[in-house]
């Protein structure tokens, strides 16, 4: 899908509509964010040891096995040209198999 490199938006610091430039940023994984929250640890303290892991054995979703997605969800990141503030999409982005700018 074509994307244009720059757009209007409204600028929260601002307060006012300011020409944005779009970029996309890589998505990170869920592991990669948060590796020291307790949830993690107490999963890597259970698989750990030999035997079975409990509830950490099974798939998430409750067990039910789903196809792969085709593509994953985009994450634009729009820069104001005036005040150089950042800002990511809020809406979590819209699932593209190619990005183009143009």
């Amino acid at each position: 899908m074509k994307v244009p490199k720059q757009r209007m938006r409204f600028c929260k610091k601002c307060k006012k509509h300011t020409l944005h430039n779009n970029e996309l940023a890589k998505k990170r994984t869920m592991g990669s964010v948060h590796t020291m929250s307790a949830g993690t640890r107490r999963k890597w303290r259970h698989l750990a040891g030999m035997g079975n892991a409990g509830r950490y054995s099974r798939p998430p979703g409750g067990g039910k096995m789903y196809g792969k997605k085709q593509t994953k969800k985009t994450d634009f990141r729009y820069t104001c040209s005036q005040c150089k503030k950042t800002w990511s999409s809020s809406s979590g982005g819209i699932r593209l198999r190619k990005v183009e700018f143009t």
